[in-house]
């Protein structure tokens, strides 16, 4: 049998998984349980186990895996080492060493969730054809990735790349999830959106179809493509807090292109016009002709991802 690579994707409630050809073309796809029970001890056998079955399954010798990767919500070194995953109940171990002796030696290589994820839009998704890229992932939280000459930037613990913690506002006083005030992912995750706009509803009597219902990131962007005038000063608030930070990160890491994904980012190109105009305005002119995307694979990035982290460049 032809050459294969598998790609893990764990998250708290399922694992995807796939298997693709060296080119990047996934032949099957597949999830299963994330049993968080016992302080997570039963994730990976569980994982290594899907994978050994699957190979039995589809009569994949050893010899044809050229290896495994995996992206896990937690910090993870260039050496496989992840530094805790509080909702997986994991401390300080080496996911690498583990999954290698479970898989009877296949090799394994391990990322952070969302530096994975970077990795898969670069190889095969918004950002292909490009090897110095930003991701950006707008969620409940605010991610991020940093591909510099095709390689994950990960930093000394694997911390590399939380755009979403950069400080942007001094006078907030409402605590970010990371326990400081004045995030990023404050203001530009699903959350932050609902936030600006409540803030911007209570502060006078102006007209408004987001008075009207529940407000969601979704309301205020479809408010925005429809003229509401008071959607409009949200989303350029959003893109103001988001084009300056991204504009900060430019200024380090010189990016070709940023990828914006996330649950937000179904708004489409409208959310880009609103981040491209703050982030010229205040990027080092070195980083101006940084190009936008929206990102493409959607959940599939992380398998996609954690397949091109074993195959390399």
């Amino acid at each position: 049998m032809s050459k294969v690579v598998f790609g893990v994707d764990l998250g708290g409630t399922t694992v995807k998984m796939g298997y693709f050809t060296p080119e990047g073309e996934v032949v099957e796809k597949w999830e299963i349980v994330t049993r968080k029970e016992d302080a997570g001890k039963h994730i990976l056998p569980d994982i290594c186990k899907s994978i050994q079955e699957k190979m039995a399954e589809k009569s994949i010798a050893k010899e044809d895996v050229i290896g495994v990767g995996i992206g896990v919500p937690g910090p993870v070194d260039g050496d496989g080492v992840i530094y805790k995953a509080a909702n997986l109940g994991w401390g300080v171990f080496s996911i690498k060493n583990q999954m290698e002796e479970l898989l009877g030696g296949i090799k394994v290589e391990a990322g952070n969730d969302a530096n994975v994820a970077a990795l898969g839009e670069m190889w095969r998704g918004g950002g292909k054809g490009h090897k110095n890229m930003v991701a950006v992932t707008l969620g409940t939280g605010v991610g991020g990735g940093i591909i510099i000459d095709g390689k994950i930037l990960t930093g000394s613990t694997g911390a590399g790349g939380e755009i979403g913690h950069i400080h942007v506002e001094d006078a907030e006083t409402e605590v970010c999830g990371c326990g400081n005030c004045g995030c990023l992912e404050q203001y530009t995750s699903a959350t932050g959106v609902v936030r600006l706009t409540n803030r911007r509803l209570a502060k006078d009597d102006m007209a408004s179809v987001l008075r009207e219902g529940e407000i969601s990131a979704k309301t205020v962007f479809d408010a925005v493509k429809a003229g509401d005038k008071l959607a409009c000063e949200v989303a350029t608030q959003f893109g103001e807090y988001l084009g300056k930070g991204l504009a900060a990160v430019a200024c380090v890491v010189n990016p070709e292109v940023f990828v914006i994904g996330g649950g937000v980012s179904k708004a489409g190109t409208v959310l880009l016009d609103y981040i491209k105009d703050h982030y010229t305005k205040h990027v080092f002119h070195g980083s101006r002709t940084a190009q936008f995307a929206l990102a493409t694979l959607g959940n599939d990035a992380g398998i996609f991802g954690a397949a091109k982290l074993v195959l390399g460049e």
